[in-house]
């Protein structure tokens, strides 16, 4: 009878050289989402430089896409919660993004000036106020796009006003914004550009809010009878401040940009909640 030893060695040797997993109840645990990104990552955006019109930023305060030769980002992703909120004062720093490449064109502070169109927040100062470091993270122009001054100061901001009374209502929001297309106009008329052509002024502004109330394990407690709210406004200084009148689904947004919003949340239930215009409270 041949010894079994060989065989038992080889079997050892194997099993050490394997990538080790730690297993789930249906296979190997996937590492979470980064909290920004829970509900998915609507382009798949990359740390990839090879791929500047679709360049992931990561960070503490909130996620984006940025577009390299339009100088803004596509969407910003955050989510806003208790945690996030306190008495930190606004900032105010506009400044470049030192977290791009640094071969790449920096939109600055200076590059609105004048031009009739506002620093636009994505991720509004408003929803990071637990530390002077979280506000001022929003001031780095990667989070900004040119909005008309009525869009961003009334009825972009009306809006914001109220997902955080949606927030102190006992409900944690997942938030994603953005803007798609050229030319918009401003308090000075119609422009398609800024800063000598390195920062493209957005035809549309759109934003997508999923309200839960507060609690665990966000995107799989996403269901068919979630409130999803979905505006896409046009960059006009003539538009209403009812940001209610602009509503839309998701679907629509997708369709209008080809991003792939709520991922991560299950396909039965994207198809319900996409399809869908929200009709409840707009204050």
């Amino acid at each position: 009878m041949r010894s079994i030893a060989p065989l038992l060695a080889a079997i050892l040797l194997l099993a050490s050289c394997q990538k080790e997993t730690v297993p789930g109840p249906t296979g190997p645990v996937q590492p979470p989402l980064p909290e920004h990104l829970t509900l998915g990552n609507p382009s798949g955006a990359t740390t990839d430089e090879a791929q500047p019109t679709n360049y992931l930023l990561s960070k503490p305060q909130y996620a984006l896409s940025y577009h390299r030769d339009q100088g803004k980002p596509n969407w910003v992703s955050w989510h806003l919660s208790s945690t996030w909120l306190g008495t930190a004062a606004r900032q105010d720093d506009f400044r470049p993004d030192a977290d791009l490449p640094a071969s790449w064109y920096h939109v600055s502070a200076s590059s609105y000036t004048n031009s009739g169109f506002d620093r636009g927040h994505n991720c509004p100062s408003a929803d990071r106020t637990s530390t002077v470091a979280d506000n001022s993270a929003t001031f780095l122009m990667t989070n900004m796009m040119p909005q008309a001054p009525r869009n961003n100061q009334q009825t972009w901001a009306n809006l914001e006003e109220y997902c955080r009374t949606l927030r102190a209502a006992g409900n944690e929001l997942y938030i994603i914004c953005g803007s798609y297309g050229r030319g918009g106009t401003g308090s000075n008329g119609y422009l398609t550009t800024l800063d000598n052509g390195h920062v493209t002024v957005p035809a549309r502004c759109w934003k997508v809010v999923v309200v839960l109330p507060t609690g665990d394990n966000d995107a799989s407690r996403v269901g068919s009878a979630t409130r999803v709210i979905a505006i896409d406004l046009p960059n006009d200084n003539a538009l209403s401040t009812s940001w209610g009148t602009y509503r839309t689904n998701v679907d629509a947004i997708e369709a209008a940009t080809g991003l792939d919003l709520l991922s991560a949340v299950p396909a039965t239930v994207q198809q319900t909640i996409e399809s869908r215009t929200d009709t409840g409270a707009t204050n």
